[in-house]
């Protein structure tokens, strides 16, 4: 009897079920299988009538993406339920109360978030993809399980991509690049990261994926016999103690031979480590360690070691819970062969992630994914952040590599490679990092910028008075840091804001002008400004002073005297200040952590004007094209070009330091250089750099060096300075 197709395909549907149910990692009990049941009736149910591009019915979707999660990711039952609807709500007559009816709270939190997801996805505007991504984070918030689901969704996309249009194709394989794999690496997932990397190389650069394979396939056989030689010298030593192992060869993924072709400008030839050798060993806990050392000792026996390449994730384990020794050894015919030593547990930590991390974990074992997305949650919530910058922050800190760092207590932390004291003083505590006054590395004072190595002891000195500035965003790598010195930055400005609102109130009340909306428009256009906040902030700080209020003044009479005889008026409306005359008075366009003045040129895509969030694009015959962080072409020109993007930065005048140097005179006294000091930090919006006091037969001379922000400020200083009993002059160098 011939099978029709529908036949046909029930029968497969059916086959996949138990497919489904035989290669889950947990062990299902009857509950277990109950559940998982219903999800797949309700799920063919639901998608009965649909069929996916391919011509397949949508339904093998689910069920391929429930058997991701079940054998590749490990999760458990609930999830495994979940996935299978995970397309229920969005797509079919179900609601989310019908699967909270049937399948309790915790599959239907995990399927509304999965939904609000896919709601997400069909942007076209860059900054609104950088945003979404934001949100998807967000529903860490409801749970992480969904960001799991989802990467194992985003995967079986990637593997049916074939029958989509290649423009459609390209759009999802650079998405994929962008978003999931950094989040699969973070996870880790480590196996499903090479995989989305690979498929994303396949559709993004087709002809070198498939050199690349090509090649691999060719020399495939010769791998195998080199890594056959090389156990063989291996295996003698390891039976002789005993250990229970197993050795096999690893081959690299296509995507990281990629890498190494285009970062050290080599040939697939010249790539000499295409694969890895994989030691797996047995053991109990008590003597994992010593047996993966045992290991290490045979294979450095047989083969010299390269000193600097070894890895030790077992005394300090990744944040992902990854643990194995990493070993770079001289093998046969002078090849570099990376050799990892792991246990079965370690290996499938590696292998399934956190699914495997809960299911050895011991009470006294850190959750490093509770601590990793209590970190992305507070970044999260941080409504100050641009989108596409939390992205690229965000990105920075998936793939930096760790660095391993000691309180003085001796506690443990850890932290990407390149941060310094403060991104310590902020992993400690917020409020710590905020009163951060200087550290100390290993018992040695340091500066705030230095870089930490690992195994640096640091200590940080507080201090009540001690607050964050400017600098400390050139000081700071980690977003959390980075986020929390923005905030306070804010806050500072709002408060020299509120004083200066008052303060011009004041002194507008003297000109007989009278302070109301208008009147503040009026302004924030005189002084070619962004907003009323740019404007009550600089005569806070006392860059807009008497003087040019006054010229405010003057020009504001004579424009209502002017107004029915001419158009033009003294008062620019902002819109029509040019962008040129913005630039060079009032906003300087910086390049780089230098800070340098360059020749740019400004994008005509997104046509960047004073203020924007922007980054330089050093093109090949035009010099820098200064581009919005959100203009359409962003995340194309950084995930092409990575090379050639440099920061840049508008800086605001009022925001600009200068150096100055006072000379005092006078007659000396016990207690005055106290005195001058105190009447500087407590009274003013200086720093002082450098300070020098001599004093000869009474009288003294001293020479202070300090960073203002404008010459008024200085000039109040000076004034109080003199103020002080026994200073006889004050002048500036």
């Amino acid at each position: 009897m011939i099978e029709t197709p529908t036949e046909k395909e029930n029968r497969e549907i059916a086959r996949q079920y138990k497919e489904l149910l035989r290669i889950s990692y947990q062990t299902l009990t009857e509950d277990d299988k109950k559940l998982i049941r219903r999800a797949f009736d309700t799920a063919v149910d639901a998608h009965k009538d649909q069929r996916r591009k391919s011509g397949e019915p949508y339904v093998f979707h689910p069920i391929a993406v429930a058997k991701i999660v079940a054998s590749e990711i490990g999760l458990d039952a609930t999830c495994i339920a979940a996935a299978l609807l995970h397309d229920v709500v969005e797509d079919t007559h179900y609601t989310l109360e019908d699967i909270d009816e049937q399948f309790g709270p915790t599959v239907a939190r995990i399927v509304d978030g999965l939904t609000k997801i896919s709601y997400l996805n069909n942007d076209k505007d860059i900054s609104l993809q950088a945003e979404n991504f934001r949100k998807m984070l967000l529903t860490l918030n409801d749970d992480v399980r969904v960001i799991i689901i989802k990467i194992a969704d985003r995967l079986h996309n990637m593997q049916t991509m074939d029958s989509m249009r290649s423009d459609k194709q390209e759009k999802i394989a650079s998405e994929t690049l962008y978003i999931y794999a950094p989040l699969a690496h973070r996870i880790g997932l480590y196996n499903i990261k090479s995989e989305l990397e690979d498929l994303g190389l396949k559709y993004t650069e087709p002809e070198v994926y498939y050199d690349i394979l090509t090649r691999m396939r060719e020399s495939k056989e010769e791998q195998d016999a080199y890594i056959r030689d090389f156990a063989k010298i291996l295996e003698e030593s390891l039976d002789k103690e005993n250990i229970n192992y197993e050795i096999k060869g690893r081959p690299k993924s296509i995507y990281s031979i990629r890498r190494k072709m285009k970062n050290q400008n080599v040939s697939f030839d010249e790539v000499y480590d295409k694969f890895a050798v994989r030691i797996i060993y047995k053991s109990d806990r008590a003597n994992e360690k010593f047996l993966a050392w045992k290991i290490y000792s045979i294979v450095t026996d047989h083969f010299r070691p390269n000193p600097t390449r070894l890895r030790d994730w077992i005394s300090s384990p990744k944040s992902t819970g990854y643990e194995a020794l990493h070993i770079t050894v001289m093998g046969l015919k002078g090849r570099w062969v990376e050799v990892q030593i792991r246990s079965e547990r370690m290996n499938e930590i590696a292998e399934k992630g956190y699914a495997a991390h809960y299911k050895y974990k011991q009470g006294n074992q850190e959750d490093g994914l509770e601590e990793w997305v209590n970190k992305l949650q507070e970044a999260l919530e941080n409504p100050e952040i641009n989108a596409v910058d939390f992205v690229e922050q965000f990105k920075l800190n998936l793939y930096s590599k760790e660095i391993f760092v000691f309180t003085p207590q001796g506690d443990i932390k850890s932290l990407p490679k390149g941060a310094t004291p403060l991104d310590f003083a902020f992993s400690i505590h917020t409020e710590v990092g905020l009163h951060t006054r200087g550290a100390r590395v290993n018992g040695k004072l340091v500066p705030l910028n230095h870089n930490l190595k690992s195994g640096d002891q640091v200590e940080i000195i507080t201090s009540e008075k001690a607050k964050p500035n400017s600098n400390w965003l050139e000081y700071a790598n980690t977003a959390r840091a980075r986020a929390k010195i923005k905030s306070s930055l804010k806050e500072e400005k709002k408060a020299i804001a509120e004083e200066g609102k008052t303060v011009l109130a004041r002194k507008l009340r003297a000109q007989k002008i009278p302070f109301n909306e208008k009147t503040v428009n009026e302004l924030v256009s005189f002084f070619k400004l962004r907003t009323s906040l740019d404007l009550f902030y600089r005569v806070g700080s006392g860059t807009i002073d008497n003087q040019k209020l006054k010229e405010f003044a003057a020009s504001r009479s004579n424009a209502l005297m002017s107004f029915f005889k001419s158009k033009i008026r003294r008062t620019p409306k902002l819109e029509d200040i040019h962008k040129e005359e913005i630039t060079t008075k009032y906003d300087l366009l910086v390049f780089g952590k230098d800070e340098e003045v360059l020749d740019y040129k400004l994008a005509h895509c997104c046509n960047p004007i004073p203020g924007d969030s922007v980054f330089g694009f050093v093109t090949v015959s035009e010099g820098i094209k200064v581009h919005k962080k959100d203009c359409p072409n962003a995340i194309q020109l950084q995930s092409n070009f990575a090379y050639r993007i440099i920061q840049a930065k508008w800086k605001d005048s009022s925001q600009e330091e200068f150096k100055a140097v006072i000379r005092l005179e006078g007659i000396d006294n016990l207690g005055l250089v106290n005195e001058v000091t105190r009447e500087i930090s407590n009274n003013m919006i200086v720093n002082i750099q450098n300070i020098n006091f001599d004093s000869t037969h009474g009288v003294f001379t001293g020479r202070i060096t300090v960073i203002v922000k404008n010459n008024t400020i200085l000039n109040k200083l000076v004034e109080h300075l003199k103020q002080i009993n026994g200073i006889d002059k004050v002048t500036r160098e």
